[in-house]
């Protein structure tokens, strides 16, 4: 299975959102508040392009956002990617 990164904040809904799809596919993930720690909104958006969170990571492949992750659960891609399929 390939590792997960969700980037989020204290305060943001979508980011819940995410957290609990990737719960009910029952796979773990790595979660970097970006509230937490000066500097890391900063890495965030350097490493993805984007202000917004959350920000996700399957393996190498940037998902993009909430929205993105539940068009690729409802496409039935987002199986494939976590690698059960």
């Amino acid at each position: 299975m390939p590792e997960i990164l969700i980037y989020t904040t204290n305060i943001c809904p979508y980011c819940v959102m995410a957290k609990r799809l990737l719960d009910k596919k029952g796979v773990s993930y790595t979660e970097i508040n970006v509230d937490a720690q000066a500097g890391l909104r900063d890495e965030m958006m350097r490493k993805t392009k984007r202000r917004t969170v959350p920000q996700i990571y399957i393996g190498d492949f940037h998902v993009g956002g909430f929205d993105e992750l539940y068009a690729l659960e409802h496409q039935k891609k987002l199986d494939t990617l976590l690698g059960f399929s």
